[in-house]
């Protein structure tokens, strides 16, 4: 992130508005603009926003069972995160944490801060995660004949890893890309991927909390900028049918108090240390607990079937991208692994917190994952696939009631917020008449 700069320097480079932003549950950027003048206080103060957004659903109705007065929490700025926006340079952002306007403590639902505590303990371990944000989206244009209003965004066949004209006619992508660099997020590549209009923006990697703060103000960019364009950004895990999902990866490795890469071990087994392989075994552990931070909507589970490149079973392997946990060949100091489970709607520090929690449960009891999974997934015998992860957003829920351990570290009162508001959205979905049922059944029954 950019260095902290003073009111002085901000008011000397032209900056007339900071914009303060944070994360609600869902990953949803919030926020309010600052006027100059008035930040310096608002820097000290800190600002105060209703409680009842962090328990909105996603229509942005407030969820029933959280009326308790609507108190304030105040947002207080972090000044290590402010940043000039390239595509409006009169305004800076900068990320807020959130705190209870009471007593002042770091307030237990705060996305960010379930991920600042999820940290603690590795390093009271001497270890430091370091992870990478690898997310793909679509971008859909308006057109009055799709479901909806919107088709994709350059809808002729543009095949995956192509750039220029044909991938991207508006030149969206090379804007998003640019200001990704300016804003200071590490991009280091775009490309049109695999389906039809859909697209990624490879962001490097870096210590958990500042990846996770890219990752959410990227994001925020690639919606922004789309709707500059006349366009709608979606990281929904499967948009269309007929196409490919959406996915979020994280790459996972973690630093000693040497900064030397704790997951190698040259004289390991396949150059893995043990750490490493606990960590994985963690993983595989709590998949079934955390798979709703990682596929956190209903659509998330359209994508997840064995025809696509998405676990379906808890199993590991060395550059295998059908299995939950990917080893890229890479050894030494960019030996990592690779969590493949999430899609693009995930909220970044959420998703990074419940792995990071369950890789430590597997290094605090230092678990041992099985053998690593070689071949199609699929053709060997159903024992040797590993357990089958959750289908549906009904059955994700249910695991992380089950999981005392990735409760405990998210903290209850985020996991009951959080598993309130989404059961409110299942309970939405399960009374809704779909386009489908109409099609499927009104013509003959």
């Amino acid at each position: 992130m950019a260095q902290t700069l003073s009111v002085s320097e901000l008011d000397a480079a032209g900056i007339r508005v900071v914009r303060l932003q944070y994360p609600d549950l869902h990953g949803i950027c919030r926020g309010k603009d600052i006027p100059i003048g008035a930040f310096e206080h608002a820097a000290h103060e800190g600002i105060g926003f209703v409680e009842a957004i962090m328990t909105v659903d996603l229509r942005h109705n407030v969820i029933a069972g959280f009326e308790q007065g609507f108190p304030d929490i105040v947002a207080r700025p972090d000044l290590s995160t402010l940043a000039a926006l390239p595509w409006d340079p009169r305004v800076a952002v900068c990320i807020c944490d959130l705190h209870d306007a009471v007593s002042d403590e770091p307030y237990a639902v705060d996305p960010r801060g379930a991920l600042r505590r999820a940290l603690e303990p590795y390093a009271q371990l001497g270890l430091a995660p370091v992870l990478a944000h690898e997310l793909e989206f679509y971008l859909c244009e308006p057109d009055a004949a799709a479901p909806h209003g919107y088709g994709p965004y350059a809808a002729q066949d543009s095949p995956p890893y192509t750039v220029g004209y044909v991938a991207d006619p508006r030149g969206t992508l090379s804007t998003m890309l640019d200001a990704a660099v300016a804003l200071g997020l590490d991009a280091i590549a775009g490309a049109h991927e695999y389906g039809r209009s859909q697209y990624e923006i490879n962001l490097r990697h870096s210590g958990a909390l500042n990846a996770a703060d890219r990752s959410f103000r990227f994001k925020d960019l690639v919606k922004e900028l789309a709707a500059r364009d006349g366009l709608r950004a979606t990281f929904m895990g499967k948009p269309f049918n007929g196409d490919e999902g959406s996915g979020l990866h994280l790459h996972v490795s973690l630093a000693d108090t040497r900064q030397q890469n704790a997951c190698a071990d040259p004289d390991g087994a396949d150059g893995l240390s043990a750490t490493a392989r606990q960590f994985i075994a963690g993983v595989m552990e709590h998949a079934a607990g955390i798979m709703v931070f990682l596929n956190p909507t209903v659509n998330s589970y359209r994508r997840i079937h064995p025809e696509a490149l998405v676990p379906t079973r808890i199993c590991w392997g060395h550059d295998h991208r059908m299995t939950l946990v990917r080893v890229p060949r890479e050894r030494g100091a960019a030996t990592r692994m690779e969590t493949r489970l999430g899609d693009g709607t995930a909220n970044p520090y959420l998703a990074s917190a419940a792995v990071l929690a369950a890789g430590l449960d597997g290094i605090r009891r230092e678990l041992t994952p099985p053998a690593p999974i070689e071949g199609f997934l699929y053709e060997l015998p159903e024992s040797e696939q590993g357990p089958a992860l959750p289908t549906s957003f009904g059955e994700a829920l249910e695991a992380l009631d089950a999981d005392s351990v990735i409760r405990e570290a998210l903290g209850e009162q985020l996991i009951e917020t959080f598993r309130t508001i989404k059961a409110a959205e299942l309970e939405r979905f399960r009374t809704w008449v779909t386009d489908w049922e109409f099609a499927e059944y009104s013509p003959r029954l």
